[in-house]
């Protein structure tokens, strides 16, 4: 399983830790990423400056503050160079993707106005870990970013651990804008499980239950983020392979929530979800394909 891998890496990497703790080496002083009240600005500081605060007013924060987090799990920092990498993915998956397709009034208005990056998943005691979260239709707090490096060839892996999360939670931002329809609540009423979720038999009987994902099981608004995430993360032969799997009243079901999506969308915020996908996926293709600078902070 995918939950056994990842804490399988961050243990490795607390033993790595272990077998370079009595180096010699002295730790670079000139790079900090722990918030402190005499934090010199970095050029990445400054560009995040250009690229994210004076056109968005969006609050990019890769320190670490643990008021910012949660004290239910043990948190660590982002590498710098990984905060880097994950604000260039941010700017050019997200911010920029919302440009293109609904235009940038629309990003200044409902995206989410601070990210705030930490270096490990929050580990729940249920074998499953936390990826992000969505607060208050302002904030989305970005778990793992010390496993990104090993992702960026890899648009599953960039989706499955980052940016699926991303456009879920931003789903989640615009619902509590424009409320979520009432018959998306009815298209599979009976088979919310809450946390049960990631129990069997639903963590893999999920599909011909009408859901497109273990999670979408938990609550309709977590399924209604799952639709709309995942559809537009992955390419459209996608979503017919994964309807022709299921059965016949679970494939009407999914599309019958895929329609109530596509309209929400589109009546409110004048989005064409099949549009966003395709720039979407236009986008991962060039950062799959290395044709995007992610380490590039200078200012002009």
């Amino acid at each position: 399983m995918k939950y056994n891998k990842i804490f399988g890496l961050a243990l490795l990497a607390v033993t790595a830790a272990g077998f370079t703790a009595c180096s010699s080496d002295d730790p670079d002083t000139g790079v900090t990423v722990i918030t402190s009240g005499n934090t010199e600005k970095t050029p990445f500081d400054l560009w995040l400056t250009n690229n994210f605060n004076k056109p968005y007013n969006i609050d990019f924060k890769y320190r670490y503050e643990d008021i910012e987090g949660d004290f239910d799990y043990y948190l660590v920092p982002a590498r710098y160079e990984d905060a880097v990498t994950m604000a260039h993915l941010v700017k050019y998956l997200c911010v920029e993707t919302y440009n293109e397709v609904a235009g940038t009034d629309f990003t200044c208005r409902y995206f989410p106005k601070m990210f705030y990056t930490v270096g490990e998943w929050e580990y729940k005691n249920n074998g499953t870990f936390i990826l992000g979260t969505a607060e208050g239709g302002r904030k989305i707090f970005l778990a793992g970013l010390n496993y990104l490096p090993d992702c960026l060839g890899d648009a599953d892996a960039l989706n499955y651990y980052y940016f699926k999360t991303i456009h879920h939670e931003f789903t989640h931002i615009l619902n509590q804008t424009k409320t979520m329809p009432v018959a998306f609540q009815t298209v599979t009423y009976d088979g919310y499980v809450g946390d049960m979720w990631s129990e069997p038999p639903y963590n893999s009987g999920y599909l011909n239950n009408g859901f497109i994902s273990a999670y979408s099981q938990h609550s309709y608004g977590e399924d209604f983020a799952e639709m709309l995430s995942i559809y537009i993360t992955n390419p459209a032969s996608y979503w017919n392979e994964t309807l022709a799997k299921a059965s016949t009243d679970a494939q009407a079901a999914l599309n019958q929530k895929l329609d109530i999506v596509r309209d929400y969308m589109k009546s409110n915020f004048n989005i064409d979800i099949d549009e966003l996908r395709d720039v979407l996926q236009r986008r991962q293709a060039d950062v799959v394909a290395g044709k995007v600078d992610l380490s590039d902070v200078s200012v002009n």
